[in-house]
């Protein structure tokens, strides 16, 4: 078993193991922790063990050749989006940001480049409206878990062929950051509704009152009319289209609570927005 080395964590900031070397330790598994992939003591190591194959989900490094090279069947990675479709880091929340009615799974051999390589099987996955990317997540997990036994279990018995990804459709998926969890209450309903959904739960989507953050859940499209970042005491908020409903609300400093109830307390003055 691979996985990331120990990390600080919690209030203490003490060195804490990753919930994978946890349970795989639990299980009297070896777990290999290499600072980078490239590392000639974990390459040593892992020629050692001599793998038939190394089966890869959010592994947040790029494998070099050297290791790439080890395994008799390579590295099989398990990628959240319908490859050529959002490589990168973050495809779940960029399918939803995007508007996407469909997306899922994909295992396929790692290559040097940025989920590139060629693909063994998919599992699609319909977008809900209300999914958040923590929901889609979820249920992307459940579904790949089970495609990336299928896909270990067809090369074992030499079933499965890799088809090289098509060179159209391709788009890239970087991590989210907490700017691009802003929201621009000058664009669209769907766009707002969109940009929530796709950062909730992380980094979770944000704007500022009175000069102060608030953290913001889902919302609900309405066929009200206001004027863009505009707020009501019942928790509708303007923007380019329709207004948009608030439901759940983080102010800064403060747990979450329902957004009305937090209105009644700030009694936001007619007209005031969200910047």
């Amino acid at each position: 078993m691979v996985t990331r080395p120990d990390a600080p964590a919690g209030r203490g900031r003490s060195l804490r193991p990753s919930p994978v070397r946890v349970l795989a330790e639990e299980r009297g598994l070896e777990v290999l922790t290499p600072r980078h992939p490239r590392d000639d003591d974990f390459q040593g190591r892992l020629r050692e063990l001599a793998p038939d194959c190394c089966p890869v989900v959010a592994y947040g490094a790029l494998v070099p050749r050297s290791a790439l090279d080890i395994p008799a069947h390579g590295w099989v990675n398990l990628h959240f989006s319908l490859l050529p479709a959002w490589r990168g880091a973050a495809p779940v929340q960029h399918a939803l940001m995007a508007g996407d009615d469909v997306t899922g799974a994909t295992t396929f051999r790692l290559e040097e480049g940025l989920d590139t390589g060629p693909v063994f099987g998919v599992a699609t996955e319909t977008v809900r409206p209300g999914d958040t990317a923590g929901d889609l997540l979820d249920r992307l997990a459940v579904a790949g878990a089970g495609l990336l036994v299928a896909t270990l279990d067809a090369l074992e018995d030499g079933s499965v062929t890799a088809v090289p990804q098509p060179a159209d459709g391709i788009s890239l998926a970087p991590k989210v950051t907490v700017d691009d969890a802003r929201v621009d209450w000058d664009a669209p309903a769907r766009r707002v509704d969109r940009v929530v959904r796709g950062t909730t739960p992380a980094p979770g989507a944000w704007t500022t009152f009175r000069d102060k953050r608030v953290k913001l859940g889902p919302v609900t499209l309405t066929d009200e009319r206001l004027a863009p970042g505009e707020i009501t005491p019942e928790g509708l908020v303007g923007t380019a289209t329709g207004a948009v409903r608030l439901g759940e609300v983080r102010p800064e400093g403060k747990g979450a609570m329902a957004a009305v109830d937090w209105l009644r307390g700030v009694r936001p003055e007619p007209g005031e927005r969200f910047r």
